[in-house]
This record gives C-alpha cells, sequence and structure tokens, in this order.
C-alpha cells in the first residue's frame, strides 16, 4: 500500500509558531506529530512506499527531517519521498486533492493508497483502519474507505466534512462545512482508496470534485463507487491553533497499538 502525507500547509492560524516552520514538524509529546502518524504504521509492514508532500517554503525542513528519520534508531520501513508541490504562500497553495495528483503524477504511483493529513494525531492506531479497510476491500472488491467520529456540536459540524452513513457503514454523502448538517457524524482526514490512479483523480476533477479540501474526493467516490465509513475507536486530535496545540502538547501521550 502508498501511504500519502498531506503536508503542504501554511498554518496560519499558528503564527508565528508556524511562519517558517511546517506545523506537522511540531513537538507532541516527545515527537514530531508526523512521527506519531508513521511511526504507528510501521508497526503495521503493510505501507511499502510513503510520500510527504510539501510546498516550496517547508520542503527543505522536510528533507532534513526524512533524512534524520532514515539514519534513526526509528527508522521507516519504506522509503520516504519528499514531494514540492511548488506553491510558495497560503495563497498559492494548489489544494490537497490536486496535491495527492500531483505527488501520483511525480513518483508514477497507482494502487491502494491510504492518505492522511500530517496534522492530525489519534489516540488509537492507525492501523485498525488499514484493517477495516482490508476487510471491506473483500466483503467489497473495489471498496474505498473513510473514517468517522461523532461530533455533538452543529457548530463544530460547520466546519468540517459531515458524512450520512447507512447500516453497513456505506457513506451516502459527505458535504463540507454544511450550513445544515445531514448527521453527527464527523470525516477526520484519514482516507484508504482502492487501487487509485491519476486517471481516476482526473476524471474526478473534471467532473466537479472540489480540490481545496482533503475531504473531497472522498465525497466524490462515494457517488461513484463503494464507499465506508470506519467508526474512530477513540479521539482524534487536530492542531489547528496556538490554544489547542498547548493543549495536546500538555494532554497527549501517543496512540493504542
Amino acid at each position: 500500500m502508498n501511504c500519502i502525507v498531506l503536508a503542504a500547509g501554511y498554518a496560519t492560524r499558528l503564527y508565528p509558531l508556524t511562519e517558517n516552520f511546517p506545523k506537522p514538524l511540531l513537538e507532541v509529546g516527545g515527537k514530531t506529530i508526523v512521527d506519531w502518524l508513521l511511526d504507528d504504521l510501521n508497526r503495521s509492514g503493510k505501507i511499502k512506499r510513503c510520500a510527504v508532500v510539501s510546498n516550496a517554503k517547508f520542503a527543505e525542513h522536510f528533507r532534513k527531517w526524512r533524512d534524520a528519520k532514515q539514519a534513526g534508531a526509528t527508522k521507516f520501513n519504506a522509503p520516504i519521498e519528499i514531494v514540492d508541490d511548488g506553491s510558495t504562500s497560503n495563497e498559492t497553495r494548489i489544494g490537497a486533492v490536486k496535491d495527492i495528483l500531483f505527488a501520483m503524477e511525480t513518483l508514477g504511483w497507482s494502487g491502494d493508497t491510504l492518505v492522511v493529513a500530517g496534522d492530525n494525531v489519534l489516540s488509537f492506531s492507525l492501523n485498525l483502519f488499514l484493517d477495516y479497510f482490508e476487510r471491506k476491500g473483500k466483503e467489497t472488491p473495489g471498496a474505498n474507505a473513510g473514517m468517522r467520529y461523532f461530533e455533538p456540536s452543529v457548530e463544530k459540524l460547520r466546519k468540517c466534512g459531515v458524512l450520512e452513513i447507512a447500516d453497513d457503514d456505506r457513506v451516502l454523502s459527505m458535504e463540507e462545512k454544511p450550513a445544515e448538517p445531514k448527521s453527527h457524524w464527523c470525516a477526520p482526514p484519514f482516507y484508504c482508496y482502492a487501487g487509485l490512479t491519476c486517471e481516476k483523480i482526473r476524471a474526478a476533477l473534471a467532473d466537479g470534485c472540489g480540490f481545496d479540501a482533503p475531504g473531497s474526493f472522498l465525497a466524490w467516490t462515494c457517488k461513484n463507487e463503494p464507499t465506508f465509513a470506519f467508526e474512530a475507536p477513540g479521539v482524534r486530535f487536530d492542531v489547528g491553533n496556538l490554544e489547542s496545540y498547548q493543549k495536546i502538547k500538555a494532554e497527549y501521550k501517543g496512540c493504542d497499538a
């Protein structure tokens, strides 16, 4: 399986902390945010290729991190590619879905692909999500998978992707930042796509798929392909602003294997 880590944002809500430093490389609980994600995934042995998509401003930070990681005690078992999408500011960013396409085009990748946002940490193992994706793929060949958690606050739902879910976990619809949420199922930025190809992403974009929010591609797949949603068995921590970052730094202890 391929893994693409989305890390090309500019984290303006964390300024001045991230004005000249990428958010995924901020430290939480003794490790960088992206290290928590990759060290967890490393235990599964399922990730064969990994790419971190950065922007031109922060790409060198990620190259230095990658070189240190691959030489250190927590070396990632798969090669880590740093892909620079060329953007230089928040105003010129190309968007998460186009970043996925850019990484795959640049590296010549296709196949089953895990896509994760590089600025989130979890209280549970992502490998449970990979197991769910594999299980659904055996039951329904070609199935994709997203993640979901119950969000009681309508105000918070209006700021995220919201899913409609059938009894068998099938995603009936997904809407980014809805004014009137159709459910309390929020979709964090973790996705598994079966047999992903550049051609499929191009077709989605040509069909009107949004390109800025990472969940936009899942919103397209649920209309065109079998797509299911794994219910998160724990907490997802989003490093969104300075207040949330300080809180997470104080509370986060890692994920359960």
